[in-house]
């Protein structure tokens, strides 16, 4: 039977939400405070998905300053009605829902709307277009009496699509199904006139699960349906290759095939790095609502393809980018807003000019930083990089990015008498460390991070390679650092509070996945 490898997007790309039109199905993520925000994906068979642009593209549309890494746009989802895209999200702020915005477009790939804000309290927002044309808005907010119904409650009010605003009564719809839980990333479904509304309970971590309600009426009563959780792997031990399932999404394909996206994460040793990933499950439909993965009841590493889906290509070859275009490709991304006067291309004549920033990486303002995913456990990145630095306060270079105030950079400045250096700093909990110095003999290196299992390898070419030293992979892990986020690397330049610092030239950047040696085939 041919297969196809989970997750179909690695990396970090939580809380994914799928629609389909025609034949082409699109898929967004949420983005938290990296912009441009709300990635989204087309496919034409649910395996192989490719960036199609962003939700988020304009300053106009959202401001982010001020933000920790793991607030900004939450769980996103996308529907699709007569024409016309919707998307709503989240923001957060100090880890809570704080504004809840509606983007329409008539093409998917852009330009997106300036966001209408909706009288919406909570997370998680959803969208679901019924058979007679009325759409209803549903989310996760605190629920009015935890003593008695516990934590959370999934709410329901009608949004009209001439206005956009939403009206009429708000309903209770489910206070979850497994007591003392959280109930989250509501989705409602109609099923041969039977409503389903699906949640996901347990927090997004290991108790992350997904339950489900149902009812005769869109707006409820519903009943929790008996057999919740529906999919889950927290009952599983620490060999499972995959943790913290669910926060799913269901799409019909035009076989008739029912899959579910689902968020996942692959832990080492009890630590991720990678962040929360797409993973894809098939689903069927039966009598008492919907079964996830019928033959196994888990998320697998490697899963039958769906019908009519050819196997997909194989992209885990080395990329180099030489930014020769004259914008950045998307997968790339900055801080909070664009960065188009500090870190530009140059068209025809290739490379990057990185301009000092008064920024430094532990600003909640908009560093000169543009960095891309890591998706791969076992990557070698590296740059070829052009400074000089007239102080130690100037340092331009590659840095390995978890949170503001958690990196590592591998950088080229100067020590007080001007002396070019390579340095490799380790930051943690906002308190820098100065793991080790390089004199080189010129303003042009390449740096370079090697990651594995055990951890991440910083080294230097100045004509001959030096090792400068190591971080343990769990130092960037989500166990350990806390967020919501995946590690992103990629380059940066700072003047630390100075303005004018001058700027960066970066020849080439490259991204190489290496070959796979952590536990890639799927246990029985």
């Amino acid at each position: 039977m041919p297969t196809f490898a989970n997750p179909v997007l690695p990396g970090s790309h939580p809380d994914p939400s799928i629609c389909r039109v025609g034949e082409d199905f699109y898929l967004v993520t949420s983005s938290f405070t990296y912009y441009p925000g709300l990635p989204l994906f087309h496919s034409r068979d649910l395996v192989d998905w490719r960036p199609l642009g962003h939700v988020v593209h304009r300053p106009s549309q959202v401001s982010l300053t001020g933000l920790g890494v793991s607030d900004g746009l939450w769980a996103a989802t996308i529907r699709h009605h007569e024409g016309t895209f919707y998307v709503v999200v989240t923001l957060a702020r100090g880890r809570q829902g704080s504004t809840t915005f509606l983007y329409t477009a008539s093409d998917p790939a852009g330009p997106w709307s300036d966001p209408v804000t909706l009288e919406a309290e909570g997370i998680d927002p959803s969208l679901f277009f019924d058979d007679d044309g009325r759409c209803w808005f549903t989310a996760c907010r605190d629920a009015a009496r935890p003593e008695v119904t516990g934590p959370g409650e999934l709410w329901m009010r009608e949004l009209d699509l001439e206005s956009l605003a939403l009206t009429g009564p708000t309903h209770i719809l489910w206070h979850g199904a497994l007591r003392g839980a959280w109930v989250e990333a509501p989705h409602v479904y109609k099923r041969d006139g039977v409503y389903h509304l699906i949640g996901a309970e347990g927090g997004t971590e290991h108790h992350h699960a997904v339950t489900a309600a149902r009812a005769d009426a869109v707006t409820g009563p519903y009943t929790t349906d008996p057999r919740s959780p529906l999919l889950t792997h927290r009952h599983r031990g620490a060999a499972e290759l995959i943790h913290n399932v669910g926060h799913v999404d269901l799409v019909d394909t035009p076989a008739g095939e029912t899959w579910a996206v689902a968020l996942g994460v692959r832990p080492v040793e009890g630590t991720h790095t990678l962040g929360r990933e797409v993973f894809l499950v098939p689903v069927e439909w039966t009598p008492r609502g919907p079964v996830f993965a019928p033959d196994t009841g888990r998320v697998r590493l490697t899963e039958r393809l769906p019908a009519g889906a050819a196997t997909p290509p194989h992209r885990d070859s080395p990329v180099r980018d030489h930014f020769d275009s004259a914008a950045l490709g998307p997968e790339w991304n900055s801080l909070r807003g664009p960065v188009d006067d500090l870190v530009s291309p140059r068209p025809g004549e290739g490379g990057l000019t990185v301009r000092l920033s008064p920024e430094p990486l532990t600003s909640k303002a908009t560093p000169a930083f543009v960095a891309r995913r890591q998706q791969h456990l076992r990557l070698s990145a590296a740059c070829r990089v052009r400074f000089a630095a007239g102080a130690p306060t100037q340092e331009a270079g590659l840095a390995v990015f978890k949170e503001h105030d958690r990196h590592a950079t591998l950088a080229l400045t100067a020590d007080a008498s001007g002396t070019p250096h390579v340095v490799l700093t380790a930051l943690e909990n906002g308190v820098a460390t100065r793991l080790a110095a390089l004199a080189v003999t010129g303003s042009e290196v390449v740096l370079a991070v090697d990651s594995d299992e055990s951890g991440y390898a910083f080294r230097v070419e100045d004509g001959t390679w030096s090792v400068l030293g190591s971080i343990e992979r769990s130092f960037f892990s989500t166990e350990r650092a806390g967020g919501f986020v995946g590690v992103y690397i990629g380059l940066y330049g700072t003047g630390n509070g100075e303005a004018d610092a001058g700027e960066a030239q970066v020849r080439w950047f490259e991204y190489s996945p290496r070959q796979a040696g952590h536990r890639e085939a799927d246990q029985p």
